[in-house]
């Protein structure tokens, strides 16, 4: 269920840049030199059109007999999308590293350590040394069977995959995939793998496992036959993180890490908390939730018409895919509410340039880091 549709705005901003802050617009001249600028400043007059649009383009409401259908079939229209599109929109996400270093390689304890009162940094699992270097892949950081390194032509089809008789058994705490990793990242909304691969494919550390779900079977289902995908390393799984009846296949303060990356948009708003607090239990203490997502004003709000608007700040596509642009304060109570402490809320407000049309672009991103506190009494 990760949105694909913001990675074309993303990746225009370059192949190599500096995490956001960093390039400033201080002459208006020199708009049309670079792809992007950032921490661009709102006059009071756009700040204001901005929000006449959205009163505009949301008086009118969807039906709720329309509404209805885009919750119960959400899957469906998110499968015809990855039906039609497969990995058409699969996009190298350059700025991953930079803005969330926390999963680079060798950074993984580091900057757990950063976050943490320095008489406390001692309790963080420590990760194995990578002795290989960034950019290089091995073959066996676990041992697998022969069996599981020719998934690509055994897998059963996803809706028959362990994944589902998992959903409703208790995890064992000593019996789970990955369960003897140091380190686990979980991507929720993985869609067809572009935070996933990239961390495969840069991150050597031995001790690393990745979980990642999507509420698509066909994009877990293209996750899994992708030539980068590794079972010794990697689990992919069907999951709705808002259906409470289904368990997550780890147990809980299993994860060091927690992405959600475009994806918390598009649940409904009203269950997007119960969705946050069963993701915070899942967390070791000490560890974060990582999220970036659509911010309120955002370029794609402001260009909806009347007749798709769910609810406030709730839209829907023309696919029947759904979207929802988030302020700093919704989404720091979403965070704390589940027992989080905040580490970052950021504003990433970025001007993106059409050099070729000569048009400019106003993207409003929010990107937020929260931990999980560690047990009273440790250290």
């Amino acid at each position: 269920m990760a949105d694909p549709y913001r990675e074309c705005a993303l990746a225009a901003v370059g192949e190599k840049r500096q995490q956001f802050g960093s390039r400033f617009l201080s002459d208006p001249a020199r708009v049309f030199h670079h792809n992007a600028w950032d921490n661009v400043e709102w006059s009071e007059e756009q700040a204001a059109a901005a929000e006449r649009k959205v009163r505009e383009n949301s008086t009118q409401r969807v039906c709720q007999e329309k509404q209805v259908d885009y919750e119960v079939n959400a899957h469906k229209y998110w499968n015809e999308f990855y039906k039609i599109h497969e990995n058409g929109f699969f996009k190298d996400r350059h700025w991953l590293f930079t803005e969330f270093p926390e999963l680079a390689p060798s950074q993984n304890q580091n900057h757990l350590n950063d976050l943490l009162p320095e008489n406390k940094r001692s309790k963080v699992p420590e990760c194995r040394s990578n002795e290989d270097g960034p950019g290089l892949q091995i073959e066996e950081q676990h041992k697998c069977s022969s069996n599981s390194l020719g998934h690509k032509m055994q897998m059963p089809p996803v809706e028959e995959n362990v994944t589902q008789k998992l959903s409703h058994l208790e995890i064992c705490v000593d019996e789970f995939p990955g369960s003897s990793a140091t380190y686990r990242i979980l991507e929720v909304g993985c869609g067809v793998g572009n935070t996933v691969f990239p961390i495969l494919q840069t991150n050597n550390d031995p001790g690393l496992f990745v979980y990642c779900c999507d509420f698509s079977s066909t994009a877990v289902e293209l996750v899994q036959t992708n030539s980068a995908y590794d079972p010794c390393r990697c689990f992919a799984f069907v999951h709705d993180l808002c259906d409470e009846d289904k368990s997550y296949p780890v147990p809980r303060d299993s994860l060091d890490i927690i992405i959600l990356i475009f994806v918390l948009s598009a649940v409904v708003p009203d269950k997007m908390q119960k969705a946050i607090n069963r993701l915070s239990r899942l967390l070791k203490p000490g560890g974060l939730m990582l999220l970036r997502d659509y911010g309120r004003y955002d370029m794609a709000q402001l260009r909806f018409k009347k007749g798709q608007c769910l609810s406030e700040n709730f839209y829907v596509r023309g696919d029947g895919t759904r979207v929802y642009f988030f302020t700093q304060d919704e989404l720091d109570t979403l965070f704390t509410n589940a027992g989080l402490e905040k580490v970052q809320n950021l504003v990433d407000r970025r001007l993106q340039v059409n050099r070729g049309k000569q048009l400019t672009m106003y993207r409003v991103w929010i990107q937020c880091k929260y931990r999980k506190p560690l047990l009273s009494g440790t250290g």
